[in-house]
């Protein structure tokens, strides 16, 4: 049996629809008065349609059947004395299926509610199939994306990135366009946790930048490098802030900017030995909320391989950190001495140990293992430079030494970053 809730607004005709309704055969669940209350009642009892008596619908009226079509979808049919065009056409737009003028007649009843429910069905078959539409659309545009991505990452053709997508989709059994919106996720926290990760770096190679120019090596060519890293921070910063989510990233982004705020404003004019001390407390501060927002989005992208290019991110920074900490140990005053040394021993330790990590993962492709032989002999290069910080020649040797070691971990990052098994998972 048919079921109805009927909104009856002071109508004279309402003792005569309510037994013609029972009579054809639809089963009354409730009677409201209140057009406040429609909505509400129409969610409660889920009735197969909506009957409403009322002789001069108003704006309030058409706002409640709006709110069914939108919260609880079902045939409207409202029984009315007004003819006002306006108002007919204002029920097409708010979700009336019968907007029945002047009287129904018993005889028309189950008609009507034939009518309303048929274009009901209709209604709903169009908008399913504009949704469809629409999924398609976005799921093509999905797909480009994706392509476009393996396109640029690998230096794949069209046809070749589709494939890539269909071998994928084949073997996880999903549709392309949920392999797409996976790949663009990937690579948008693969970029962000790398982003991320070189503020790390940086942190600790703008310390390195200042030492090597307050013992003298190459003095004008740190100063251009420690200009360079300052902007990088900045447009990392800067994009981050594009890209992440600002409910879910803003205030570790947020620390971030103000403590690089203070450490940028303490590096301007030329290196200072009595402000060694205050640069490097604002520059460990940073490394510490840097590897604080790195661990959030490698645990929010919830893809494998982000820990791999995280780990090969850290290595960037504590090559960094091991040759500042060789160069403080000799330029610093005697209570920096015991920190350098603990500083070199710790990041000397982690060094080895990513290093050893990432030569043992699966995750290789030629260029990544050439990479990998080039940090080992850039790592041997800068432990013997450090042996021999003391002197302008083991100095030298710690400011080439570790800039080439940040070139091979900036490649190696960018492999990983747009590594296959980083972006189909």
């Amino acid at each position: 049996m048919t079921t109805a809730l009927v909104h009856l607004n002071g109508t004279k005709g309402a003792a005569r629809l309510l037994p013609e309704l029972e009579a054809a055969g639809i089963q009354v669940l409730g009677v409201v008065a209140e057009r406040s209350k429609l909505v509400r009642e129409v969610v409660r009892h889920a009735p197969d349609l909506v009957i409403c008596d009322d002789p001069l619908p108003d704006e309030a009226l058409f706002k409640a059947t709006q709110s069914i079509a939108e919260i609880s979808p079902r045939p409207v049919i409202v029984f009315t004395s007004d003819s006002d065009a306006g108002h007919i056409e204002r029920a097409t737009e708010s979700g009336i299926h019968a907007y029945v003028v002047n009287g129904y007649g018993d005889h028309r009843l189950r008609p009507l509610v034939q009518l309303a429910q048929a274009r009901f069905r209709r209604e709903q078959a169009l908008r399913a199939e504009l949704l469809d539409v629409s999924s398609r659309f976005e799921e093509r545009k999905m797909v480009d994306r994706a392509k476009g991505i393996l396109m640029r990452a690998r230096q794949l053709s069209d046809d070749d990135a589709f494939q890539i997508l269909r071998t994928a989709s084949m073997h996880s059994n999903q549709r392309l366009g949920q392999v797409s919106q996976h790949i663009i996720q990937s690579a948008r926290f693969a970029e962000s946790v790398n982003r991320a990760g070189q503020l790390r770096m940086l942190s600790q190679r703008l310390i390195k930048l200042y030492l090597l120019q307050l013992a003298g090596v190459q003095v004008a060519q740190q100063k251009e490098r420690l200009q360079d890293s300052m902007l990088r921070i900045d447009g990392n910063l800067a994009l981050l802030g594009k890209n992440l989510s600002k409910p879910t990233f803003g205030d570790l982004l947020a620390q971030v900017l103000l403590t690089w705020t203070r450490l940028k404003q303490a590096l301007q004019g030329d290196p200072r030995a009595d402000q060694m001390a205050q640069v490097d407390a604002l520059a460990e501060l940073l490394l510490l909320e840097a590897e604080r927002l790195t661990g959030s989005l490698e645990n929010a992208g919830s893809v494998a391989p982000l820990h791999v290019l995280n780990r090969a991110g850290r290595q960037r920074m504590l090559s960094q950190r091991f040759a500042k900490y060789a160069l403080l140990g000799v330029l610093g005053d005697a209570a920096a001495r015991p920190r350098s040394e603990a500083g070199m021993a710790e990041s000397r330790t982690e060094f080895a140990q990513g290093l050893s990590y990432l030569n043992e993962i699966p995750l290789s492709t030629p260029d990544i293992r050439g990479a990998l032989i080039a940090a080992t002999i850039g790592w041997q290069q800068l432990l013997a430079g450090a042996a021999d910080a003391g002197q302008p020649a083991g100095q030298e040797a710690i400011a080439s030494a570790s800039e080439t070691l940040l070139e091979v971990f900036e490649r190696l990052s960018g492999y990983y970053e747009r590594s296959m098994q980083m972006l189909v998972g």
